[in-house]
């Protein structure tokens, strides 16, 4: 399904009080000016791991775990462009405060000075070390983070990539790579090319910014033939938000904010609809 989606009103989605507007803020993952504290405040066990990647590569990755009695579904979160930054960290907090284990990879492993990661360079090298990255690399990276997160004791089989900007196409390219993949989440992240939407075979779900036409000239060919191929691609465009609206949820006049409103209670329904109902059908 394709929509549109126009900008609610000013104001729409408070309930007249500072302290209820917080606390709708808080169901979303934090911008990037808040980021710091949240993770502070954050009442989630979350850890540092090291997994195998397999070809004698080891990969860091930043794991939150939910609160809840049964075992999750996991989701493999991956970052931008600009590496595993405290702004990635906080989206896996909050979909570890949604009910999901996030696991989130330093692509950049082994890639900065002395063998370190994102840590080790600043921002503009890490722009620099994740161009050089290579694609098939990058999917084993990411299919070993899924096999790690499913692992665990207190995990079900069920996963799906979520990926923004970079992570967004990686995100939907997985999901041209893996047959097995539960479901894909792109934010903001160019389609891959005609032939590898042809391979597609998990749901895919796209949530783009109005203002990104370099990310949304690539929606309608993909949507295209994943319709022709009977696969499930959802869209959603929100209005007047710019690129990387869920990281800058401060910019564009209210636009970027009002679209991640939208847009993560969009992903949660996703996941939770395509992963239980796959964790059905597998159980």
């Amino acid at each position: 399904m394709f929509r549109f989606l126009p900008l609610l009103a000013a104001g729409a989605l408070t309930l007249g009080t500072a302290a209820p507007e917080a606390s709708a803020r808080q169901q979303l993952p934090a911008g990037a000016e808040e980021v710091s504290q949240r993770l502070n405040d954050s009442p989630r066990h979350g850890e540092w791991v090291t997994y195998d990647a397999g070809d004698g590569d080891e990969v860091r990755a930043w794991v939150v775990y939910p609160e809840r009695a049964d075992r999750a579904p996991v989701v493999v979160v991956i970052h931008e462009i600009f590496g595993l930054t405290d702004w990635i960290r906080g989206v896996a907090d909050q979909l570890a405060a949604d009910g999901f284990i996030a696991v989130a990879p330093d692509l950049l492993s082994g890639m900065g000075p002395d063998g370190r990661g994102t840590p080790g360079v600043d921002q503009q090298g890490a722009v620099a070390l994740v161009r050089e990255l290579e694609r098939e690399d990058v999917n084993r990276r990411l299919r070993a983070a899924a096999a790690y997160g499913t692992s665990l004791p207190a995990a079900t089989d069920q996963v799906a990539m979520l990926g923004f900007c970079w992570g967004g196409t990686s995100s939907f390219t997985m999901a041209t790579a893996w047959e097995e993949l539960g479901a894909a989440v792109v934010f903001y992240g160019s389609s891959p090319d005609d032939e590898a939407v042809a391979r597609v075979r998990a749901p895919v779900l796209g949530l783009y910014g109005e203002d990104d036409a370099r990310v949304n000239v690539t929606i309608a060919p993909a949507r295209a033939v994943m319709e022709n191929g009977g696969q499930r691609f959802d869209v959603e465009i929100y209005d007047g938000a710019g690129h990387g609206f869920l990281r800058q949820q401060d910019g564009r006049d209210g636009a970027n904010l009002r679209a991640t409103q939208g847009a993560w209670p969009r992903t949660l329904s996703f996941l939770r609809e395509v992963l239980e109902q796959a964790g059905a059908e597998g159980g």
